[in-house]
């Protein structure tokens, strides 16, 4: 069954779609003005605190795989 408010004709359908399109995009930009965009010294220490993060997690990654890496060689030299 259809429904009785949808409207068949194609140049409704090209401004309503037009119409939702735009209506998106100026609740995007006003969505944007509320937003606290950081300064540049905020953002350069932001970046130096993820780049730290990444660093360490990425060391604490190697360490624990270099870690297994030897257990398991020596365990393969006893076993076989």
């Amino acid at each position: 069954m259809a429904k009785s408010n949808v409207s068949t004709g194609n140049d409704s359908n090209v401004k309503n779609w037009w119409g939702n399109g735009r209506d998106y995009v100026v609740t995007v930009l006003n969505e944007l003005k509320k937003v606290h965009w950081p300064g540049r010294a905020q953002l350069l220490a932001y970046t130096g605190v993820v780049l730290f993060a990444v660093a360490f997690v990425a060391m604490v990654i190697w360490l624990f795989d270099s870690g297994l890496s030897w257990v398991l060689e020596k365990l393969m030299k006893v076993f076989v």
